[in-house]
């Protein structure tokens, strides 16, 4: 049964594939040898060897920098790894990768898999002590950095070799000489032949690292055919353009990255994102799709109806975001303003892709992530074994082809019938579509009443008076626990924190009303938009293991 179930599983993938152009049936025949090359090079590396052999004057990267075709990507990642090798470095090194998005990024990471070696992909938010940890933890033995990171960089061990992948006059080298830049290698090596690794080394993803230090997700795909889980519930096709503004080091934006090479089509990143900029990439290059996570979709939202009627957005069919929950209010606005194209993903660093709500499930269910693509399993479970009930909550368990297998330390988290545990705690509508109800640790008991903080954040941004909110437990003498409510107004709205509680009570139960309301400039967040709950003011005692 094994065997039929995955045979069918293979023939559903192949006809998404082929939906999206990437296959045509009558070339079949070639495909096993496409294969090949991904199991010899892996995922990262075999991406760009097909992409430069199919189309090698198309481009395939756009950067602040300009244009570069998928042969001049091909090119310069030999170059790179020629260099590397020339250094000693190789398939038993561990490459670590602080950067913005740009060329050198690329660069490295597709050397880095040419060579073999493991790539780590490091959050570019991190200190200076955090990227210590997390060089001893995964063992860096290299280290790439954009210049302005340079400080942080330095508080690795001078064991780790480092490199200079951005220089842009940002320099803070800690004291060290300036370590030798990528151009410079690549421009003086030696063209050479390079041969496959003997084994690939894999990529290594950063939990979010919100608070406390991130910790390593090891990612390998084993069978191309999982790429179809994506396009199973969003249309990417061959050949278009991708604007990723969500970062590259995040698995949303470095798995777009990969589509894109194993699409053939065109991916344009910038190092900083900007609202008005990402709307003239997207005219510029006639994108097709663009990736955001939920901050930057406000950002361009915030523009207002006129900046978007400016700008040529005709060939756009994707706004897909990711990386952190979207806000209805936030959902129906990008719908308004950009039409039936929103795709609002569910997943983690930990279990990859788990559910995508299309736009006709945020139509019909505004708030929802949708449902699984073929291939994922998504359950929820109670105290007392499965939840099946429409509305009925649960903790979330998840099963993919994508999900890993456990932490660079050894950790894992905990499973279920063979599905991985996310931390989040939802629901299922009477359709069979997922809603996400917030964290399972955020859940608070306010006088015997469970409440989940993420219902009374979702109305708040709704409020036209309020451009953010964020929602948390905190301890009371009375009730066990009460809400208090981070507010960010917007300007001229004359807000007050009686009308910010007046419009929970007139909306919700009375226990769900937050007995504190600050008024707030900001909220804290990280580069994938997400809450940085133990840096919200007056919050002692906030600095456990919370995401």
């Amino acid at each position: 049964m094994l065997g039929i179930s995955a045979a069918l599983d293979g023939a559903h993938a192949l006809r998404v594939l082929h939906r999206a152009g990437m296959i045509s049936l009558p070339a079949l025949g070639g495909l096993p040898a496409a294969w090949r090359d991904v199991r010899r090079w892996g995922p990262v590396a075999g991406a760009i060897r097909i992409a430069a052999a199919r189309t090698p004057h198309r481009t395939g990267l756009v950067d602040d920098l300009g244009p570069l075709t998928f042969a001049d990507l091909d090119r310069r990642s030999d170059l790179l790894a020629g260099a590397w090798t020339d250094l000693g470095i190789g398939p038993r090194d561990v490459v670590g990768v602080l950067c913005r998005d740009h060329r050198g990024l690329v660069d490295a990471a597709l050397a880095a898999a040419k060579l073999g070696a493991r790539l780590v992909l490091v959050n570019t938010g991190l200190a200076g002590p955090q990227v210590a940890q997390v060089a001893k933890g995964e063992g860096l033995t290299v280290l790439v950095h954009d210049d302005e990171f340079g400080t942080a960089a330095a508080s690795v061990p001078p064991s780790v070799r480092r490199f200079t992948a951005w220089t842009d006059g940002e320099r803070g080298t800690g004291g060290r000489q300036a370590p030798p830049a990528l151009e410079s290698l690549i421009a003086q090596a030696p063209a050479r032949t390079l041969r496959p690794p003997a084994r690939t080394g894999g990529v290594v993803l950063l939990t979010s690292g919100t608070t406390g230090a991130p910790k390593g997700a090891p990612r390998r795909v084993g069978s191309p055919l999982v790429i179809a889980q994506l396009l199973d519930r969003v249309p990417l096709r061959v050949g278009e353009s991708t604007l990723i503004a969500a970062p590259l080091f995040h698995g949303t934006g470095f798995a777009h990255l990969m589509v894109a090479f194993a699409f053939g089509s065109t991916a344009v990143v910038s190092r900083r994102f900007d609202a008005e900029a990402a709307l003239r990439a997207l005219e510029r290059h006639r994108c097709s799709a663009v990736i955001l996570v939920p901050t930057m979709l406000r950002r361009i939202l915030d523009l207002g109806p006129d900046p978007r009627s400016r700008h040529d957005l005709s060939a756009l069919r994707i706004v897909f975001v990711a990386g952190s929950a979207l806000p209805p209010d936030l959902g129906d606005r990008a719908m308004a303003a950009f039409g039936e194209v929103l795709y609002n993903l569910y997943g983690s660093t930990e279990v990859a892709v788990a559910t995508v709500a299309t736009p006709a499930d945020w139509r019909a269910a505004p708030g929802t992530v949708g449902r699984p693509p073929h291939g994922c399993r998504v359950r929820l479970y109670g105290e007392r074994g499965p939840v099946a009930r429409p509305g009925e909550r649960g903790r979330i368990f998840v099963g993919s082809g994508l999900g890993f297998a456990g932490y660079t330390d050894g950790r894992s988290r905990e499973t279920r019938d063979g599905l991985l545990d996310t931390g989040d705690v939802g629901h299922f509508d009477a359709a069979g579509r997922l809603f996400v109800d917030g964290r399972a640790d955020d859940m608070i008991v306010s006088g015997g009443e469970n409440v989940y903080p993420g219902e009374v954040e979702d109305l708040l941004a709704a409020h036209p008076g309020i451009v953010e909110a964020a929602v948390v437990g905190v301890p009371d003498a009375e009730f066990g626990q009460r809400l208090r409510a981070y507010v960010v107004p917007r300007d001229g709205a004359g807000l007050t924190g009686a009308d910010v509680r007046a419009h929970v009570k007139a909306n919700l139960a009375r226990h769900k009303v937050p007995r504190d309301v600050l008024l707030v400039a900001g909220l804290p967040r990280n580069a994938t938009g997400k809450l940085l709950r133990h840096r919200l003011p007056g919050l002692p005692g906030e600095a456990g293991e919370r995401r």
